[in-house]
C-alpha cells in the first residue's frame, strides 16, 4: 500500500504560518505575495506552503481559502479545523489505523513507513512525521466536528427536539400523548431566520392544546 503523503521540507514553518495565519486577515487568494508579504515566509519555504496548505483542504485549488481555512482563525474552531485538515490529507494513514493520529511516534513512523513503503531511515519518513507532528499541535481530535470535515459534504444542522405537552382529556377519559419533532436548521447565522421558524411552531402546531 505504497502512496504519498503531505510533507515539508522546512517542518518548522508549519507553526510559523498557522499562527501568522490566525493573525492576518483573510485574503481573497492565498498567493506567493501573500505567504511572502503577510506570512513572512520567504524563498523556497514560502513557495512549498502553498501546496501543501492545498493537499490538507485549508485552500482550494484555485487558491482561495476554504471554509476550514476561515474556521482555523477563530479560537473557537481552530483546533477542530486543523483535525479535520489532518484527516483531510493524510487519508491514507486512516486506511489502515483510523485513529492514527493517537499513536506513539514510534508506532506513527512505522505506519507512515508502512503506507509510503519507504525506508524507516528515508528523508521522506522522517519530514512526513514531522510536518504531521507540527501540525499535531494545533489541532483538537476530541472537539466537535467542523461542517467541513468531510470534503463536498452540504453541512447539517443537528436536529432540534421538541416534545410537545401531553392532551389532558378527551370525553370522560384522560388521554396523554407525546410527539418528536425533529428539524433540520438551515446552516445560517441570522438569528432571525431561527426566530421566524420557532414562532411558526408555535403558532401552527401549538395554539390549538388544550390547557
Amino acid at each position: 500500500m505504497e502512496g504519498s503523503l503531505p510533507y515539508v521540507y522546512a517542518p518548522g514553518s508549519i507553526k510559523t504560518a498557522l499562527e501568522r495565519i490566525r493573525q492576518a486577515a483573510t485574503p481573497d487568494r492565498v498567493t506567493r505575495d501573500f505567504v511572502t508579504t503577510k506570512l513572512s515566509i520567504k524563498g523556497g519555504t514560502g513557495a512549498a506552503l502553498i501546496p501543501f496548505l492545498k493537499k490538507i483542504g485549508l485552500v482550494n485549488s484555485d487558491g482561495t481559502p476554504t471554509d476550514l481555512y476561515k474556521q482555523f482563525r477563530n479560537p473557537a474552531t481552530g483546533g477542530a479545523a486543523i483535525a479535520a485538515a489532518i484527516k483531510n490529507g493524510y487519508k491514507k494513514l486512516s486506511v489502515v489505523n483510523e485513529y492514527f493520529y493517537d499513536l506513539n511516534d514510534k508506532e506513527l513512523q512505522a505506519l507512515i513507513v508502512e503506507v509510503t513503503g519507504s525506508e524507516s531511515g528515508s528523508s521522506v519518513v522522517r519530514l512526513a512525521f514531522s510536518t504531521l507532528k507540527a501540525l499535531k499541535a494545533f489541532a483538537n481530535f476530541e472537539a466537535t466536528q467542523t461542517p467541513d470535515e468531510t470534503a463536498g459534504e452540504t453541512p447539517s444542522s443537528p436536529a432540534t427536539r421538541a416534545d410537545a405537552a401531553s392532551v389532558p382529556k378527551v370525553g370522560s377519559r384522560e388521554l396523554n400523548f407525546s410527539y418528536t419533532i425533529n428539524l433540520n436548521l438551515p446552516a445560517t447565522s441570522d438569528q432571525a431566520v431561527f426566530n421566524a421558524i420557532f414562532r411558526s411552531l408555535k403558532e401552527h402546531l401549538f395554539s390549538n392544546v388544550e390547557s
